[in-house]
């Protein structure tokens, strides 16, 4: 896969609620629920990077968030980024995009995938729960929010209860053109390092794999070393990667 066929997928796969496309700049705006469904997708290099900087300002700031923009890591982004740092916009967030073919795995690497992870076609109450409180960001009505954008493109969800029938680690695939992208991969606190989010990861391959995905992305803080052993140990690879760069708040002029 491209990396321009890449971030169309993702744009797909957690598609913003808000949005507009202005032919080379996508902005997108989700009443600050998740950095990609709030930032800019620099589809396209502008011809003046200052210009579309304000320009991007003015939309966020009609709806009182703040500019964020999506920076991939390639010679794409030197102009950008050049404003950017001029601008002192910070750097948050770096992420690894991480690919790997369909098919299945051999069956010495499925040890452990065990049959009782339930897949369903919807976030179920337990499932969005559990991911809120790993990776959430608010309250009930950011969490709703949230459950349109997951909705909002065909998935398979995955969850795994511990021996008690307690949730213990869900994931996401989402559905997009024959490709299938690895969300919302979360373990519950009191759960880690036991193979749930091993199992979840398998039954999400598997059930790409028997509605014939050609191909797998996923998305994974660098920071995150455990994770990325996990995904490299089931064939992914890094393939690009790329951050998140904020308009520092203004301060407001003093009175004296």
């Amino acid at each position: 896969m491209s990396l321009s066929l890449i971030e169309e997928l993702m744009d797909r796969a957690w598609p913003a609620p808000d949005r507009e496309d202005t032919g080379g700049w996508v902005m997108r705006a989700a009443d600050g629920v998740t950095q990609r469904a709030n930032s800019v997708w620099p589809r396209e290099q502008a011809d003046d990077h200052e210009s579309a900087v304000r320009a991007a300002t003015q939309w966020y700031r009609s709806r009182r968030l703040p500019l964020i923009v999506q920076v991939f890591d390639d010679e794409r982004s030197t102009g950008l980024n050049a404003v950017l740092d001029a601008q002192r916009f910070t750097r948050q967030s770096e992420t690894l995009i991480m690919v790997r073919p369909g098919g299945t795995l051999p069956s010495a690497q499925r040890d452990g995938w065990a049959d009782d992870v339930e897949i369903s076609e919807e976030p179920s109450e337990e499932w969005l729960r559990l991911w809120w409180s790993v990776d959430g960001r608010g309250g009930e009505a950011e969490l709703e929010i949230a459950r349109k954008i997951l909705v909002s493109c065909p998935s398979v969800y995955a969850l795994v209860r511990d021996d008690d029938g307690a949730p213990a680690a869900v994931g996401r695939l989402a559905l997009v053109d024959g490709r299938g992208g690895i969300y919302c991969m979360a373990t519950a606190a009191t759960h880690r390092r036991r193979g749930y989010g091993w199992r979840v990861l398998g039954a999400l391959l598997e059930a790409g794999g028997r509605r014939g995905v050609s191909e797998f992305w996923l998305l994974v803080m660098a920071s995150n070393t455990g994770a990325q052993a996990l995904y490299k140990g089931t064939g992914f690879a890094e393939r690009g990667r790329y951050l998140y760069r904020q308009a520092r708040p203004q301060r407001a002029l003093s009175g004296c």
